[in-house]
């Protein structure tokens, strides 16, 4: 029953290893895939389960954010006691704001004791990723868990950007670490790690006794990774993981199913399920890099799992060329997705994702680019693995992507070379 799970979703983070993308916004709020807002999957995964009680906890920079969500999600009815409410930090038990993700969820625990659940669902709104959250909640209640944690499998490699869940054989959590650089391993797989999802299932008694205790504490940091998890094993409280890259969506005969993967997964069946931390600007380009893929694992166009947004009125897009055959002049994309309202008039794109209004003038080239919404191309422009953020005008001729060393004179860089272009920079 969707009335015993009360949802709460954290949108408050600042996003550091994403500026300049997180300048003006927070990370839930950053444009992803074109027409997108990181939150969207998270609110639509919840949508999609059947999840219509859901609390988004914001904080820093989330003008955006509110403004979205207000517009985009005011979709249910709250005569059947469903609803999408902002939660904005209020010095509601003190004169801190959120101090942490536990800390968020504390201050907030009047709402709790109005609603009075049976579980509590609590999720990270900065992921991009599908998921059924009853599945997870179908478990946590089958293993009748304090808690249950949601992890997923990812190369012992990326572990130093992670928080790393360690199990034993029989999937209880016996530990925690933040970012480790000897992390602990999957038992029998030394190669891969349980990254935590930033996802969680409490029994609402254990959830209101762990925060009222952590909140005693003085050296904590008010993190559900780092102090309540912890905090709970020392107990011996009943802490299980729940293995999301062990789940399968298997087609058949236009027919879906979800199975458990301890029933036993082809191994040679495409990946089904998908999920992305993008936390750096390096991911975040890989990840929207991902959707332009010829036959892409993350399909946006799945109608059993539609993602929803907000989406401003915008004329259909439109390529434009004239005389290509003797001045080379031609709109042209390949490989891309391209937004509403959008223009390519007489330049060419490739494997790149253009938000709505984009402009590209004549013999301007876009290659392996993310243009976000309103950015203008001028005539002879280059640009090559960039993302170039809102309201940004390209000067004629301008060249980004092509001299890195350059780029870094006027621009931030990533470690992989990814050259960002802030909103609204003024370009000379």
């Amino acid at each position: 029953m969707t009335r015993r799970v009360l949802t709460f979703i954290m949108a408050g983070g600042k996003g550091e290893r994403l500026w300049p993308l997180t300048r003006d916004r927070t990370k839930p709020a950053v444009p992803f895939g074109g027409i997108y807002r990181i939150i969207d999957f998270t609110l639509s995964n919840c949508i999609n389960s059947g999840l219509r009680r859901i609390y988004v906890l914001t904080q820093y920079k989330s003008a955006s954010l509110q403004r979205h969500i207000r517009l985009g999600w005011n979709i249910l009815p709250s005569e059947l006691a469903q609803f999408i409410e902002l939660l904005p930090a209020q010095q509601r038990v003190g004169d801190s704001w959120y101090l942490g993700t536990a800390d968020a969820i504390y201050q907030n625990l009047y709402t709790l004791g109005m609603d009075q659940p049976d579980e509590v669902l609590i999720l990270a709104g900065d992921h991009v990723y599908k998921m059924n959250y009853y599945t997870l909640i179908d478990f946590h209640r089958q293993a009748e868990a304090d808690l249950t944690v949601g992890v997923v499998e990812m190369d012992k490699d990326k572990a130093a950007h992670l928080g790393v869940v360690e199990v034993d054989s029989l999937g209880r959590v016996t530990g925690f670490q933040e970012k480790p650089k000897e992390p602990k391993i999957i038992p029998g797989n030394p190669e891969k790690i349980f990254a935590s999802m930033g996802i969680y299932v409490f029994k609402l008694p254990v959830l209101e006794g762990e925060l009222q205790e952590d909140n005693a504490k003085r050296n904590s940091t008010h993190d559900f990774g780092r102090d309540i998890i912890p905090q709970m094993l020392k107990k011996n409280l009943k802490v299980v993981a729940f293995n999301f890259s062990r789940q399968a969506i298997l087609e058949q005969a236009g027919s879906r199913y979800i199975i458990d993967g301890r029933a036993g997964i082809d191994e040679n069946q495409k990946e089904a399920w998908y999920w992305r931390d993008i936390g750096t600007i390096d991911a975040y380009y890989e990840a929207n890099m991902d959707l332009v893929q010829v036959d892409p694992v993350f399909n946006l166009h799945d109608r059993d799992w539609p993602i929803r947004t907000y989406e401003e009125q915008f004329p259909p897009a439109k390529t434009v060329f004239s005389g290509a055959e003797i001045t080379g002049r031609v709109g042209l994309v390949l490989d891309s997705l391209v937004s509403g309202g959008c223009v390519v008039s007489g330049g060419k794109v490739q494997r790149s994702i253009l938000s709505p209004n984009v402009r590209i003038h004549s013999y301007s080239e876009v290659y392996d680019s993310i243009l976000m919404e309103g950015v203008n191309v001028g005539r002879y422009a280059k640009i090559k693995k960039a993302i170039i953020d809102k309201d940004v005008d390209i000067p004629q001729g301008t060249v980004i992507g092509y001299d890195l060393e350059e780029d870094k004179q006027r621009f931030f860089v990533s470690e992989c070379g990814i050259v960002v272009v802030a909103k609204g920079t003024k370009i000379k």
